[in-house]
């Protein structure tokens, strides 16, 4: 289907038209009446814009752009005017037309408001069709990247219970993304328009952890000059992410316990209650039942905390998705530091994909950051930088595109346009791949 329907009754003007949209590569079909655009509207759905005259046989101009816009109230419609029809016109834009060119026009002033009328509902479609993809996308947010069965599974398991209300427990090693895939989960859910808050429990002193996760009153204690809000008032109406649970002094625990149960607190030196209405997310890389059954983590809050538990898996678990997430961070590292994001050669993602990673995800982004830096890798086990152990041609080649398609987007600035002309790629497959290789434009603008 072409890009433009133009309708006028007067075949020498439909045929100058074509003439000249054929010269600036502008796709179009015409048509001497409305009924008859309008069969080929009902046929192969509408066009990116529409350019019609308002006075024909038949259906008029106003009566064809009432019926487009009743389909479609965002599409551009250009209506092309005589004299005695520009109050008919200004009408028309009025109740949503897009533009009009009064009779007769020079053939440049349509080529300009044409092609800007075609750039606009482009960048329509391409958001709609950007929205549509990351809502039906497999990575749920950007966050989780992987298509190894362990992610696919946690990915199907956030879908189930992002939006409710249940508290969730965290289970996995040091740097394997706790705190991302807790964001996922809040960015997914109806709270994600309150706070999400995140309190390491085992960065905060234990006699300041009261007073850091519920707040305090004004002179409770030597040091108390101001009344303060605790980290779970913070995240009223949203998450509180308790990172390294275990952690926490048993003391801590006792009334944490509390407010799980109760959804309610009492600020330090106060005997007001406050409720809450908050989701917590707690992350431990212990086995807690474990922990619970040698006495140094209480029984009773585990069981409270284990609800729902997610098992974040170790990265040497899921090396097939390594590739894709060094690319990733390799990106957002050469954001950070205003470089271009360099080729990897094949050697490297070889011994990328044979190192064990024993800091997991954590470990492989401070791999990118400094292979962007510095321009080689380093600090991987010798067995790795030196394995033979190599991907399949169709995964070198994968990673090759989707490298490409990478640092084309970084050098047009994130432009789908200037990327398709520097790539020759028609927009279709540019999208295809970006789904495939889970790109996100927004990532590579400036």
């Amino acid at each position: 289907m072409s890009d433009v329907y133009f309708i006028d009754d007067e075949s020498n003007i439909r045929l100058a038209i074509e003439q000249s949209f054929e010269l600036e590569e502008i796709s179009a079909d015409f048509f001497a009446s409305a009924e008859d655009a309008l069969l080929a509207i009902k046929a192969n759905g509408l066009p990116k814009v529409v350019i019609t005259d308002i006075c024909l046989p038949g259906i008029s101009g106003e009566q064809l752009l009432s019926t487009i816009l009743h389909q479609d109230a965002d599409l551009p419609v250009i209506l092309i005017t005589g004299h005695g029809d520009i109050s008919m016109a200004v009408k028309a834009l009025q109740q949503g037309a897009y533009d009009f060119i009064e009779k007769p026009f020079a053939i440049d002033r349509l080529i300009d408001t044409t092609m800007r009328a075609l750039e606009k509902r482009t960048l329509l479609l391409e958001n709609q069709a950007l929205k549509r993809s990351l809502k039906a996308s497999q990575t749920l947010g950007p966050r989780i990247i992987g298509d190894t069965d362990s992610i696919s599974e946690l990915r199907d398991t956030i879908t189930h219970i992002a939006d409710t209300n249940a508290d969730i427990l965290l289970f996995g090693e040091t740097g394997t993304g706790k705190e991302l895939v807790a964001r996922s989960i809040h960015e997914q859910s109806s709270r994600r328009e309150n706070n999400f808050v995140a309190v390491n429990c085992g960065a905060v002193a234990e006699n300041l952890i009261e007073s850091e996760l519920y707040g305090h009153e004004k002179g409770a204690f030597t040091g108390a000059d101001s009344k303060r809000i605790g980290k779970f008032e913070h995240a009223q109406g949203g998450t509180l992410f308790l990172d390294e649970i275990e952690s926490m002094p048993m003391q801590a625990q006792i009334r944490l316990l509390r407010v799980l149960q109760e959804r309610e607190l009492e600020r330090v030196g106060s005997n007001e209650l406050v409720p809450l209405d908050i989701r917590v997310i707690a992350a431990t890389k212990v086995n807690l039942k474990q922990a619970a059954d040698e006495g140094k983590f209480r029984a009773d809050l585990y069981y409270r905390l284990n609800v729902v538990t997610l098992d974040l898996p170790p990265l040497s678990e899921r090396k097939e998705d390594i590739p894709a997430l060094f690319h990733h961070f390799l990106l957002v590292a050469a954001a950070r530091y205003g470089k271009t994001a360099p080729a990897l050669p094949a050697q490297d993602l070889s011994a990328l994909v044979s190192h064990d990673w024993p800091g997991n995800v954590r470990e492989l982004r401070n791999a990118a950051e400094r292979f962007v830096l510095l321009g080689k890798l380093n600090q991987l086990n010798d067995e790795a930088s030196h394995s033979n152990i190599g991907l399949s041609l169709a995964e070198q080649v994968a990673e090759f595109e989707k490298s490409t398609i990478e640092r084309a987007l970084i050098e047009c600035g994130g432009s789908i346009k200037l990327t398709m002309e520097r790539l020759n790629l028609a927009r279709k497959t540019l999208y295809d791949k970006m789904q495939k290789y889970q790109i996100e434009k927004e990532a590579f603008k400036n």
